[in-house]
């Protein structure tokens, strides 16, 4: 078969790593991304602004691996010649390129709505998928690392190279979208663009995975506050006041979804330091845990928790349902997944519990 005329002859020969080099490679990057792309949900800090430019970086120099391997592999792929483990490269191939268009689309101020989904969404989505793909076909074609000839000054050279073109491509994309003044000029260091500052509830009112309540009567509802302390209590909306904002606590502070927008606002509720103090933690409390009427929940060492605020309002106007009324968390500095909504209940513990990692992706289903 004759190699398409897209891809070059020799592409980059002097950086071109060897078959079972560039295979591991391949491997390496999409362990690379997907690791980068995990932790992102939870970076929401400007000192963890690396974390998002190591997975684009990431992300580009796996389109240089793709076009050496796709260069290698074209003159095989015939209808004759389709194997089970060539139909899972070219699978891989797909999904991977697939992944990366979404991404790269998004950086230069693309957009997609798929039902509540957008095109932040859909790049992840699509990216969960690669490392499936490539485990099946890695059962196909494993080669034992410890025989791949990796350690010579040559091949450090070239992903030298491989990784400095994927820099410098990085960079040059936002000098590119400050020229065009695209809509990905306008993003925040994890990559999402603002949304409705400023405006009270007209921020998007996204969820995570399926949680979706029925309305709360704020008449009915109480907060708890249990766990380890000296007086665990319960406290009503008479309790905690939640009508006067003259005398409400006050959080400036940015809401980052990782759907891809941000919001910054002026929160109003309750601050965690005040109930915390109401209960007297005990010494062995380090965790403050913040549960939703879903089920979902999340913690933040007891430092941090002080610092967060139980929100009802925002820039003056009471929380709606879809931004979590009665009372949700704002934990700046934060990523969105961890602002828990509809909370009911704040409880303290000595260690994390295990099973918030699971509750995060199930919540909402169990209704």
């Amino acid at each position: 078969m004759r190699r398409p005329d897209w891809l070059p002859t020799r592409p980059l020969p002097r950086l071109e790593p060897g078959p079972r080099v560039l295979d591991w490679s391949l491997a390496a990057a999409v362990a690379l991304i997907l690791a980068t792309g995990v932790y992102s949900l939870v970076a929401g800090r400007p000192g963890q602004a690396w974390v998002f430019d190591l997975h684009a970086i990431g992300g580009l120099a796996l389109v240089v691996l793709l076009v050496f391997k796709l260069r290698r592999v074209a003159p095989r792929v015939t209808p004759d010649r389709l194997t089970a483990p060539r139909v899972l490269s070219l699978s891989l191939a797909f999904v991977t390129a697939a992944a990366l268009a979404t991404g790269l689309w998004w950086v230069l101020g693309g957009s997609v709505s798929i039902g509540p989904w957008g095109l932040l969404n859909l790049h992840v989505g699509v990216g969960l998928v690669v490392p499936v793909v490539l485990l099946l076909h890695l059962r196909h074609r494993f080669h034992d690392p410890r025989n791949v000839p990796s350690r010579d000054r040559r091949t450090a050279l070239r992903y030298a190279g491989i990784a400095g073109i994927a820099a410098l491509t990085w960079r040059s994309q936002r000098v590119l979208n400050d020229a065009l003044d695209t809509a990905g000029a306008d993003r925040r260091f994890t990559g999402s663009r603002e949304v409705g500052t400023d405006e009270g509830n007209a921020f998007p009112p996204t969820s995570w995975m399926a949680d979706d309540p029925d309305p709360i009567d704020s008449d009915e509802w109480v907060l708890s506050v249990t766990g380890r302390v000296a007086s665990p209590a319960t406290f009503g909306v008479d309790d905690l006041e939640l009508d006067d904002l003259e005398g409400a606590d006050e959080r400036r502070a940015v809401l980052d979804c990782t759907s891809g927008w941000y919001s910054e606002h002026d929160w109003q509720g309750v601050a965690v330091a005040d109930l915390l103090a109401a209960v007297e933690p005990d010494d062995a409390a380090r965790w403050v845990q913040f549960r939703s009427v879903t089920g979902y929940r999340w913690s933040l060492p007891i430092s941090e928790a002080e610092d967060a605020l139980l929100a009802t309002h925002v820039d003056g106007d009471r929380l709606t349902h879809g931004h979590g009324a009665p009372m949700r968390l704002v934990a700046p500095a934060r990523r969105g997944l961890q602002w828990v909504k509809w909370v009911d209940e704040v409880r303290l513990s000595r260690r994390r519990e295990i099973g918030e990692s699971v509750a995060i992706f199930v919540s909402g289903f169990e209704e």
